[in-house]
């Protein structure tokens, strides 16, 4: 029995490996093209290569595509993957309405499909409906109630919706669980010592707090948690003086804290503003829109201190922003000059992501990328990515006189290299 497991198994690597090997190179348009190859080839396994080629169409952000095919295998055979596809493909699109009743009809067909309950909340929380997306949650981890990750997003709700009681439960077995596994996060023990401060609680925060510095090895990351509770502490005692400070130390030990959360880093900031920590509050707000993986954009970090009260501060951030998204201009620009086409796309790109929405950024992307493209080589996630910026411009400004040009070069790379349109 073990024996034809392992020669079925085999077997089933050897039909899937070119697809995965093209999904490797990030060519996901040929792994499409192999998938349903593949069907027609191995009819044995065609859902199987039905469902991986649905993936590719949602990881391309081709919702249609991927909802037509989830439609097809549920209309022959219903299966719970398929209805769980088809719903996240309407939640892509927005449709969520629809979405919520195709994952209504799947909660009751499988009412232990997990996966289900965690995007019906995300659902609910899309339409503003916080308190029936708190209620899933509490379904889902009433019925397994040991992910760490699902009793979190729970806690968060839970405290957004002024539910104290249910937050407090939620963190404190999210801090329980995690104790001793890989899960373990020091942004735990400060959402379990927020949700105290905010009841009152400051015994039973201190001690939160006290476990935190005495469980957790030391490091960037602890020290800047363990700041930023005992700062809440301080708060809730009335000693603004030792609050600051605590604020500044917390500031001081992102410069070195990796995989902190932007949730924390922009409750930072308002901790600083709240305290009058002016320049602590700037600091770590730039640090976090010139991460690499951040996606706080410019107009997220500016509606921070706008929201706070401070205009002042607000036009002093978008200023800098400004000025390094020119100087990023400037640096493509030279480096397109002298040659370094890949430099200069790395350099957009960045650039791009502190201002996702502007126009003079994008059309220089696309024209570095096309410029690419064309001297070095076709790559698929590259054209991908173009496409992409394209069509970001046309939702901004449909009838832009530059926009059909970019267009004509990009179908243009496309014949150069035999890729069909």
């Amino acid at each position: 029995m073990l024996s034809g497991r392992i020669a079925r198994a085999i077997e089933r690597r050897a039909v899937f490996l070119p697809t995965y090997q093209l999904i490797d190179k990030g060519d996901l348009r040929e792994a499409v093209k192999s998938c349903r190859a593949a069907e027609l080839q191995h009819p044995r396994l065609a859902a199987d290569f039905t469902r991986l080629r649905a993936e590719l169409h949602l990881t391309l952000g081709e919702w249609k595509e991927a909802e037509q095919l989830y439609a097809d295998m549920l209309a022959t055979r219903p299966m719970a993957w398929a209805h769980l596809g088809l719903a996240r493909t309407l939640f892509e699109q927005q449709r969520h309405e629809e979405a919520q009743d195709t994952l209504l009809e799947l909660v009751e067909a499988y009412p232990r499909f997990m996966a289900a309950y965690d995007l019906l909340a995300q659902n609910h929380e899309a339409m503003g409906q916080q308190l029936q997306a708190k209620k899933i949650l509490e379904d889902a981890v009433a019925i397994s109630p040991h992910m760490v990750r699902r009793l979190r997003h729970l806690g968060g709700i839970a405290f957004d919706t002024g539910d104290i009681g249910a937050a407090e439960r939620a963190y404190k077995q999210v801090v329980t669980k995690a104790k001793y596994s890989e899960f373990r996060d020091p942004e735990d023990h400060v959402n379990l010592v927020k949700t105290l401060v905010k009841k009152g609680d400051a015994p039973q925060a201190s001690g939160v707090l006290r476990d935190m510095e005495r469980s957790l090895r030391g490091g960037a990351n602890v020290e800047a948690c363990r700041a930023i509770s005992a700062a809440m502490l301080h708060e809730l005692s009335g000693n603004d003086i030792a609050a600051a400070s605590e604020l500044q130390l917390a500031a001081a030990a992102l410069d070195t804290a990796r995989g902190l959360s932007t949730q924390l880093k922009v409750g930072l900031v308002q901790s600083c503003l709240k305290n009058n920590l002016e320049q602590a509050a700037s600091d770590v707000m730039m640090k976090l829109v010139n991460e690499a993986d951040s996606e706080v954009t410019m107009e997220a970090a500016v509606d921070v201190f706008e929201k706070a009260g401070r205009h002042d501060l607000a036009q002093g951030m978008g200023q800098q922003i400004t000025n390094q998204v020119q100087e990023l201009m400037q640096d493509a620009a030279s480096k397109s000059e002298s040659g370094e086409l890949k430099g200069a796309v790395f350099v957009l790109r960045q650039a791009l992501r502190k201002t996702p929405g502007n126009l003079p950024v994008l059309f220089a992307s696309v024209d570095a990328i096309l410029r690419q493209l064309n001297m070095l080589g076709w790559e698929a996630p590259l054209a991908e990515q173009a496409q992409h910026q394209m069509q970001v411009i046309r939702k901004i400004d449909p009838k832009h006189p530059k926009l059909e040009s970019l267009k004509q070069q990009y179908a243009a790379t496309q014949h150069k290299y035999g890729i069909a349109t």
